[in-house]
């Protein structure tokens, strides 16, 4: 049976859908469709706390809930975790929420989930952590399409439209970084180095030679964690790179790579705005499946390399040959060609 039999027009809805970057970006459909499907309906969203920029002030939403989850993992902070969670479990029963849609699908989702004790919980048969049991309703999400297909499914559940696929960003955000965003070039690309997965990354020295090559300036993004990586592509670039690793937060780095020309990165977060936003990413596989994960939409380019282990989805890796075998010249002229870039004398 399906859950809107039971609630036709829900007056309060709850997405629970707290991280990763990557993954609430890929949410934003299912946000877009819930909110045409449920006009008068109030949205609220429980994100993690560091990923609130991303859905702040938006229009859709009514409501953030944002939760400290990395604290909650720690030993030492378990008395105050407790308090926290004993006081956002009251918090959310009060709402009286009638549908929550849990699309994290771990323990700690399913158990905020149930107690919203809403009469209609919504997630997805497969989800880990035996996090299905807080369910009323559970959907065959499926594994091998990609997370926007997957999430959408829930939507279809509800009975709504998913025919236009649609990532809500704002227009625009008043970025704090003006000035320094105002000074950069008309005319750029944006390389993103980082990635969660060590075995994800494509080596510095890549992104820095091919910032060397390319026929226009490159303007590195990323998380303070990437600011030495980012230090040596400017060098290994020549000085034709500058860095904005560390210095943006996500409203600024959804500007930077609103205004650029293309994106070359690995499997990140940032690539996903990057593809919601349909600005041209040039995306580097290896450990991961480009089919479940890579850069949603029309007129991308995953690059890799066919390597016999690959994909392996390790996070630990002693060698990661799937990513150094990805040479600087196939990334190269797989963007001149795709763009039709001027091509300048270049030496390999």
């Amino acid at each position: 049976m399906k859950a809107m039999k039971l609630i036709t027009l829900p007056k309060k809805i709850l997405i629970i859908k707290p991280s990763s970057l990557g993954d609430v970006v890929h949410s934003l459909p299912f946000l877009n469709v819930i909110r045409i499907c449920f006009p008068k309906a109030e949205i609220h969203w429980v994100i993690a706390k560091g990923l609130e920029g991303l859905l702040e002030g938006h229009p859709m939403i009514n409501k953030l809930w944002i939760i400290n989850k990395d604290t909650w993992k720690k030993i030492k902070h378990v008395n105050i975790t407790i308090n926290e969670l004993r006081m956002l479990f009251k918090a959310l029963k009060k709402e009286k929420f009638d549908l929550v849609v849990d699309l994290q699908g771990l323990l700690r989702s399913g158990i905020l989930t149930a107690a919203t004790g809403a009469p209609v919980k919504v997630g997805f048969k497969e989800a880990r952590e035996g996090s299905r049991f807080f369910y009323t309703y559970k959907v065959e999400g499926e594994r091998d399409i990609h997370a926007v297909d997957r999430y959408l499914k829930i939507a279809a559940f509800l009975e709504c439209d998913i025919t236009d696929i649609i990532f809500p960003f704002p227009l625009s955000f008043n970025s704090a970084l003006s000035t320094q965003h105002s000074a950069l070039s008309k005319d750029y690309a944006v390389i993103i180095p980082g990635a969660r997965w060590k075995t994800k990354i494509w080596p510095y020295e890549h992104f820095g030679e091919l910032s060397s090559m390319l026929p226009l300036d490159t303007v590195i993004v990323g998380s303070k964690g990437d600011k030495d990586i980012a230090g040596k592509i400017v060098t290994f670039s020549k000085g034709k790179a500058i860095s904005l690793a560390g210095k943006t937060d996500l409203k600024d780095l959804i500007e930077v790579i609103r205004d650029a020309r293309f994106v070359v990165s690995n499997d990140s977060g940032p690539m996903h705005i990057a593809a919601a936003l349909h600005i041209p990413v040039f995306a580097i596989f290896g450990p991961t499946d480009p089919l479940r994960t890579g850069p949603y939409g029309e007129g991308h380019t995953i690059i890799k390399e066919n390597i016999s282990c690959a994909p392996c989805f390790k996070r630990t890796c002693s060698d990661i040959k799937c990513m150094r075998a990805v040479s600087v010249e196939k990334v190269y002229e797989t963007i001149m060609d795709k763009l039709n870039l001027a091509t300048e004398d270049t030496e390999f």
